[in-house]
């Protein structure tokens, strides 16, 4: 198990990234997918928890294989897909079961809390892992570098300004001294317990999580201007609208994805995360898995086959029985 503490300052409040947040995550998926590989979603509904109280549950499958180094595409199925279960109560959220389709013993767990200061919270954790040993990471968004096939200018903090926020154009040291400012705190766990492979997969998932963290938040800030003036209603639609667009983009045509229209239920109906639900919503293979209509198929057993009279099951092998009354057994073809 390696664990570590991600630490990333916004030039935000914590009110207005709970819009922010969902708009990019929406629009990140949207961007990232493309025809057999993205993200799919599968559920996203309001969801109760007798704890953290009202929240929203989601469920995505993530279709990566292109994306993996060479090393792992040698040892891993040609189509795969992560799933990804989250349960998002702002200001806290969890997103508690990355988990693999053919690697039990691998998972990802990440917990989220958000705050108005700037990254100075050394005990935020406390409650979920004081006495862990991990290393606190900071991310600054607009200095620290990012893979070059991802890098925008209209996307990086450096350059862009926002026209409704009159914020932007970030230095070295801003977070130091900018108003206002916000910190998303993420404890991120990863595990793969395999031998021989364990240290480089949970060194590799970090650096992969690391590059995610850091890209989104850039994003979340640089789109400032498309999603500050909307309200939870809209970026609702927004997500429900661009969800749908995701899902036909990677070959995936399921029922339209309800996502406000679900009525809450009282926490004594309603399970805990652990036990949320994850029915798809549609059995259907996507176009890319499914065998073709003219394939031929392989005769390898008889089109029929004929079973022993009940009555007669009895009579097997019993001396004095002659073998005309014994039942035969089919030939195979």
């Amino acid at each position: 198990m390696l664990l570590k503490e991600y630490r990333i300052c916004m030039p935000l409040t914590v009110d207005e990234y709970k819009i922010g947040q969902l708009y990019m995550i929406s629009k990140h998926s949207h961007e990232q997918s493309d025809r057999g590989e993205g993200v799919e979603v599968v559920q996203n509904e309001p969801f109760e928890d007798p704890h953290h109280g009202n929240g929203q549950f989601t469920e995505k499958r993530v279709y990566l294989n292109s994306k993996l180094p060479s090393w792992a595409r040698a040892v891993v199925p040609k189509i795969f897909y992560v799933t990804e279960k989250a349960w998002n109560y702002y200001p806290y959220t969890i997103t508690g079961k990355f988990t693999c389709s053919f690697l039990p013993k691998f998972s990802i767990h990440i917990e989220t809390k958000y705050e108005d200061n700037k990254g100075s919270n050394d005990r935020i954790f406390d409650s979920e892992a004081k006495d862990l040993e991990r290393e606190v990471c900071f991310i600054d968004i607009a200095c620290d570098e990012i893979p070059e096939r991802y890098y925008k200018e209209s996307e990086d903090p450096k350059h862009f300004k926002s026209e409704k926020t009159g914020r932007g154009q970030l230095r070295e040291g801003w977070r130091d001294s900018h108003q206002p400012i916000m910190c998303s705190y993420k404890l991120v766990t990863v595990k793969f317990e395999v031998w021989g492979l364990q240290t480089r997969v949970e060194q590799f998932v970090h650096k992969v999580v690391r590059d995610i963290l850091l890209i989104g938040h850039r994003q979340a800030f640089a789109w400032v201007d498309e999603w500050y003036d909307m309200t939870m209603d809209e970026v609702r639609e927004f997500e429900r609208a661009t969800q749908e667009a995701t899902n036909k983009k990677i070959g995936v045509f399921p029922p339209a994805i309800s996502i406000s229209s679900i009525p809450l239920l009282p926490s004594s109906v309603r399970s805990a995360p652990s036990s949320a639900p994850s029915t798809p919503l549609s059995t259907d293979a996507p176009e890319f898995l499914s065998v073709p209509k003219d394939r031929p198929r392989k005769k390898s057993a008889p089109e029929t086959l004929t079973l022993p009279d009940p009555e007669k099951k009895a009579t097997l092998n019993l001396p004095g029985v002659p073998a005309s009354d014994r039942p035969c057994r089919p030939k195979s073809e």
